[in-house]
């Protein structure tokens, strides 16, 4: 991985950034994020060479609300000494909060350059390069992994119907033996088309948790659509209990002191 300066230098010819605390189960992250990102989508927004919002826009430098539960919810499904490759990261949210679980080994990609330095800053900024790998992977043309993991994870990705159908294939393709995919998505933004694509491979099962969010000084409750998908002929999965670390304590909340958070996020149960 490249070292931190030359990774800041490169984001700061593109963005004004700082690292900012993000607390989630009483320990502290440290995760870059653009200052006053209202008006930098503005700036974007205006720009006449903005021909498809969805793709353009920086959504990935939001820190959404299933990252947040997505990388909460992971230590559930037993990671110690498992491999876990999230798929569209972002600024990598989910796998930092997943690096603290115990996994052997976490693949984070995303298929937009911006996003993968933001990324890599990040893993730096929190001591985590010796657990988590930063990687290019295009849904669509995905790279070809070394090995199969065991858990393949990601965090609002369905918003694109284009990307359900080789999705279904890379899970097809990359999941372990044994291995399950995690999926949370707003249910607000709910893909059935998605789901019935994978129901041909995958057994499914699908929960739903209840958060609250404070963004701007203003409350709101959502509901997240947890979906666990296991092959078909495969052991239904069966979540870890709650461990001794009080950790397991879903009542727990999740917040970047203002700027977005997670809470009341009840893990989904067999």
């Amino acid at each position: 991985m490249e070292a931190m300066p030359t990774i800041l230098a490169r984001i700061a010819t593109r963005f004004d950034a700082d690292f900012e605390p993000l607390a989630v189960d009483g320990e502290e992250l440290h995760v870059l994020t653009i200052r006053d990102m209202q008006r930098h989508l503005e700036s974007v927004a205006k720009s006449p060479s903005l021909s498809d919002p969805l793709r353009q826009l920086p959504l990935w430098a939001k820190i959404w609300p299933a990252s947040l539960v997505l990388g909460r919810l992971l230590r559930h499904f037993r990671p110690d000494g498992r491999r876990l490759l999230e798929l569209g990261g972002g600024v990598g949210v989910a796998s930092l909060i997943a690096a603290r679980h115990g996994f052997a080994r976490i693949t984070l990609t995303d298929a937009n350059a911006d996003a993968l330095d933001f990324a890599r800053a990040n893993v730096l900024r929190n001591g985590l390069e010796n657990v988590v790998e930063v990687r290019h992977c295009d849904v669509t043309r995905p790279p070809d992994f070394d090995e199969p993991f065991d858990i393949i994870a990601a965090a609002e990705l369905l918003y694109l119907d284009e990307l359900h159908r080789p999705l279904t294939k890379l899970l097809a393709r990359h999941l372990a033996p044994g291995g399950i995919a995690v999926l949370c998505t707003e249910a607000k933004r709910r893909k059935p088309h998605f789901l019935k694509l994978a129901q041909r491979d995958f057994a499914i099962d699908q929960r739903h948790v209840r958060i609250k969010t404070n963004e701007d000084g203003e409350t709101a409750a959502s509901m997240l659509d947890v979906t666990v998908l296991t092959r078909k002929g495969d052991p239904p999965w069966e979540p870890r209990q709650a461990d001794d670390k009080g950790k397991d304590d879903d009542k727990g909340k999740a917040d970047d002191k203002g700027k977005e958070g997670g809470g009341d996020a009840a893990a989904p149960q067999a």
